[in-house]
């Protein structure tokens, strides 16, 4: 859990840092609003992800399971900036299925981390093979990082796609195509 106290401190002093005065009433509670958010935003540091996979049943299905669309926010950890964006996840069943919604639950666990796209599409796989152990896996983020358009580069509606492929999906390229048109790809 975060210490509060300390992250408002932080804000404050950055706050002075930065020649502004903490103290202006438009200021006052800032450090208090911040240090909110940020514990909302990094929520997932005190979660286990592996707890959001409490609905799994049996069940004897071995075509594509997809659930795409899901919303997720997270927080660069380079820049302490956000990036925002959807993903994207299918599995194709061993004789295991898992409720639906478990899945978004898993991205948002994962997403309230300080993170990087590229690690956040890799721990969504790996959370879904370890419960699991389907035949295959593929996850896509796209993702709009606000570092790259706020900030240096400047590039607004640019968008940053990772994927990762296990099992039947890293196999069969017909596999990696179907998902790609069935998220509209």
């Amino acid at each position: 859990m975060a210490n509060q106290e300390k992250v408002e401190q932080a804000v404050y002093q950055l706050l002075e840092a930065l020649g502004e005065n903490p103290e202006r009433e438009g200021l006052l509670d800032t450090p208090k609003r911040v240090a909110k958010m940020y514990a909302e935003m990094f929520s997932g540091l005190n979660e286990d992800p592996k707890d959001q996979f409490t609905a799994v049943f049996s069940e004897v299905h071995d075509e594509v399971v997809l659930v795409k669309d899901i919303p997720f926010y997270s927080m660069c950890e380079h820049h302490m900036m956000p990036f925002y964006g959807k993903a994207y996840i299918a599995y194709i069943p061993d004789g295991k299925v898992v409720g639906l919604s478990k899945l978004a639950r898993t991205v948002e666990v994962y997403a309230r981390r300080p993170q990087i796209q590229e690690r956040l599409t890799v721990q969504i796989a790996d959370a879904l093979e370890r419960a699991l152990s389907p035949k295959g896996i593929m996850v896509m983020l796209e993702a709009e990082h606000t570092c790259m358009t706020m900030r240096g580069v400047k590039k607004p509606g640019s968008k940053t796609i990772t994927t990762v492929t296990r099992g039947a999906f890293k196999e069969d390229k017909e596999l990696q195509k179907m998902f790609l048109s069935m998220v509209g790809k």
